[in-house]
């Protein structure tokens, strides 16, 4: 028998047969993420594991026999991080959908990683707590995969990435071992901080099949503030000002053609000639936030906003919040779609943002550019007519110069949503050759093989 024969006999025997698909049709499903302009393969099968030691079982074969293995969540992945490679096994955890474990005296959650952010949330609330992390995509992500990206999030501006709220991981390793990281306590240095090194390896060191999570109380009600700027200069030496001061919960940058974007494809009486748009919330409690929001929108006043505004009301401040949430699906409605995630220093924002549009006109492509203020996590999405090979091939190059753009400024090529396999030359610009070797040797003492992920996260020239 061949390999991949080999490795299938093993997870039929491990895994229940509804959970071992090698139907093509079906396999197209579990290609690739949802990132555009990253290269996939074609895989021999996809399982769907619903226990750590279905996973065990499916390493240890794909480990004997050396076959290549591509760790899937949801899918809803941004670089290229999921996409399958040709002649691998895809190991699908979305049927992992439990929630194990609440602990509400000290403050922690454990899960399986097919359970969906927004269904965490949801739970944990339940017991009058709250999970922090909130990516944009919370609704159709993952918990594995945002552990395995270091997802960021509206809120990570105060509350922090994936990463601060990880506490300890279960992980099946590449040979099929089971070893568990981390802690349960608040503080502890013992060892290595392996459970940190897990988060943010795009499944290239192992495969987590639980994540201890840390949660918090239920925060304030948050105060909802817009203000509206003619330059976008002027927005970004308010940013600056802002967070000198002040720690809101979110603070978040459209530029103007994002607001065109979103204007044109769900109205909701945005002025298209605003220049940028920034949107915060302030959460302090014992009524501080609404004194905080109105420090906020003096600031910006201060610096030249041509309108503030603020509301404590929920509804009126989901409505407010509604044109940053929609920024992505109206720029996929807009054309084929390249979205970029970079980060720069909070002073270089307005800069990095007048370069992005110098990059637009330069590359004959447009440029929409949105994101995370509060800590110079920048998304400057391309957009080119659907179909059109030779703007697709335009925008690429201005991808790649967007990521220069970041790196001339002291930055890094992703803020949030990983390396996968479009920024891996980009990864190899970023790092010293030293670090180049750790990261290679990291690589080798945990998967000897090979087999974990090939091809994605790693520095690459």
């Amino acid at each position: 028998m061949t390999p991949e024969d080999e490795v299938l006999t093993a997870c039929a025997v491990a895994l229940a047969e509804r959970d071992v698909v090698t139907d093509p049709d079906i396999l197209g499903s579990y290609l690739r993420d949802r990132s555009t302009g990253s290269a996939a393969g074609v895989p021999f099968a996809v399982v769907f594991p619903r226990s750590t030691d279905q996973v065990a079982a499916v390493m240890s074969a794909a480990h004997r026999h050396r076959v290549p293995v591509v760790p899937r969540g949801a899918g809803s992945g941004l670089s290229g991080g999921s996409n399958a490679i040709d002649g691998s096994l895809i190991v699908c955890l979305e049927r992992m959908r439990s929630v194990l474990l609440v602990n509400e005296v000290d403050g922690y959650v454990e899960t399986q990683p097919g359970v969906l952010n927004t269904e965490l949330r949801e739970h944990v609330r339940g017991h009058g707590l709250w999970y922090a992390p909130d990516p944009a995509s919370k609704d159709f992500c993952s918990i594995g995969g945002n552990v395995n990206t270091n997802a960021g999030g509206l809120c990570c501006v105060k509350y922090g990435v994936t990463r601060e709220a990880v506490l300890g991981l279960e992980v099946v390793l590449a040979d099929g071992r089971v070893t568990r990281l981390g802690r349960r306590t608040i503080k502890g240095v013992a060892g290595y901080d392996l459970a940190g090194l897990m988060v943010g390896s795009e499944g290239t060191l192992g495969i987590v099949t639980m994540a201890r999570l840390r949660l918090r109380p239920m925060p304030p009600p948050p105060t909802t503030s817009v203000a509206v700027f003619g330059d976008v200069g002027t927005a970004g030496r308010a940013v600056s000002a802002i967070m000198a001061e002040l720690t809101p919960s979110m603070l978040e940058l459209m530029d103007q053609q994002t607001i065109a974007a979103v204007e044109a494809w769900q109205p909701m009486g945005l002025d298209v000639t605003t220049a940028a748009l920034l949107v915060a919330q302030t959460d302090a409690p014992h009524g501080a936030a609404a004194a905080d929001a109105d420090r906020l929108l003096q600031i910006c006043e201060d610096h030249g906003a041509l309108e503030c505004h603020r509301s404590d009301d929920p509804a009126e401040s989901d409505l407010l919040l509604g044109a940053r949430r929609l920024a992505i699906p109206a720029m996929e409605a807009l054309g084929d779609w390249l979205l970029d995630d970079v980060g720069v220093p909070r002073s270089r924002l307005a800069e990095a943002m007048v370069r992005f549009q110098d990059i637009a006109a330069r590359r004959d492509v447009r440029i929409c550019t949105f994101g995370h203020a509060g800590d110079g996590n920048l998304h400057p999405t391309i957009i080119t007519p659907r179909g059109d090979r030779e703007a697709g091939a335009r925008a690429l190059l201005a991808f790649d110069d967007i990521l220069d753009v970041a790196l001339d400024m002291g930055g890094t090529v992703t803020g949030e949503h990983g390396i996968g396999t479009l920024k891996r030359r980009a990864l190899a610009r970023e790092l010293d050759a030293p670090a180049i070797d750790l990261h290679s040797r990291i690589k080798q003492a945990w998967d000897p093989e090979g087999i974990l992920n090939p091809g994605k996260a790693l520095p690459r020239w």
